[in-house]
């Protein structure tokens, strides 16, 4: 499918150099605040107490924060999850009073904030037994129920951050060694530069402006390796296609042709693609929004690395029809495991 096709084209590799200074000033500037600022890591990274609320009207999260921030308990976090009644509140690490008291002191603020009071009464347990439980009660209602309170430690916040590092380290290897084998070795580093320079530039921006980097943001900078590293096999299937077919191109014009042919793919695609994450950055609210920023940033210079920088860095590697285009290159060849193939 394509919204167009353009008859000439467009040379891409004449302005690579540009393209890639640009890339370069921009990846600098996001390695100095990386290193300058560093990341606003979320409670799940340093650790802090998670209490889930259940409330019986739609939860008024700008009352809710107010009521918690009032405690001066550092920077917590109010969001929805799940419906608009059940809200998430986490608090950071406080080594000057007990998980308990804690947890207590957030919920009677909240109460407090309905207009109620807590009270120890008998509960439903999990198994139907009858326990006893803080319990908000505003007159003859219970606005708000604490459905649950736990506490995350410094050192499991360090293990998330070791296993999403790790997590990170074996998707790049994953990526390099497909490429390695699928094409040739060459594309594999050419992808893996670019990559890379999409996840320290979403990394850049989340230090610049201190959004907080939560396990969602990490997922987020995952998908965006995988999203990237398919527009970068699309243009390369299409270069390896290319020397085949067009014998009488050189490297710059099979590049610009690959790159060419593939544009109304990448507009259809990226374009559906950013769509769908803008609507879940403008309306998905507090609990999707730094997943959705992650993205964008993501797949707008995802996009930007896979034609500019990846095909460019090939080419300065010294890709050539010999490393791809191996036998006669016939594409209706049986023996050729690529034949007839069409990006």
């Amino acid at each position: 499918m394509e919204f167009f096709r353009i008859r000439r084209d467009i040379p891409f590799m004449r302005h690579a150099l540009i393209f890639n200074v640009i890339s370069l000033a921009t990846f600098a500037i996001a390695v100095f605040f990386l290193l300058h600022r560093g990341l606003h890591l979320s409670i799940e990274f340093t650790g802090g107490t998670v209490l889930e609320l259940k409330y019986a009207q739609t939860a008024d999260l700008p009352k809710i924060r107010h009521a918690v921030e009032a405690l001066q308990l550092g920077e917590v976090q109010v969001q929805n999850f799940g419906t608009s009644h059940d809200v998430v509140v986490r608090v950071p690490v406080r080594t000057d009073v007990s998980q308990a008291s804690l947890s207590a002191r957030v919920f009677e603020s909240v109460c407090a904030a309905e207009s109620g009071k807590v009270v120890q009464a008998l509960r439903a347990g999990p198994s139907g037994e009858q326990v006893e439980k803080s319990v908000c009660e505003a007159g003859t209602a219970e606005p708000v129920t604490l459905q649950r309170s736990e506490f995350v430690g410094p050192q499991v916040g360090k293990e998330l951050a070791v296993d999403g590092s790790l997590a990170l380290g074996v998707v790049v290897l994953g990526i390099m060694a497909y490429l390695a084998i699928r094409f040739e070795w060459k594309f594999a580093v050419a992808a893996i530069f670019a990559n890379l320079h999409d996840v320290i530039i979403i990394l850049g921006f989340f230090a610049l402006f201190g959004w907080e980097f939560s396990l969602s943001v990490l997922a987020a900078v995952l998908a965006v390796l995988g999203y990237s590293v398919n527009e970068s096999v699309v243009i390369f299937d299409r270069i390896r296609e290319t020397f085949r077919t067009k014998r009488k191109l050189d490297t710059h014009g099979v590049i610009d042709h690959a790159i060419t042919s593939t544009i109304s793919r990448t507009i259809i695609t990226h374009g559906s693609t950013q769509i769908m994450v803008l609507s879940m950055l403008l309306f998905g609210g507090p609990t999707l929004h730094n997943f959705a920023l992650a993205l964008t940033i993501g797949i707008l210079f995802g996009i930007y690395s896979s034609v500019f920088v990846a095909a460019a860095i090939a080419m300065w590697l010294g890709i050539k029809r010999e490393d791809l285009a191996q036998g006669p290159g016939n594409r209706n060849d049986p023996k050729d495991p690529n034949a007839g193939a069409v990006v």
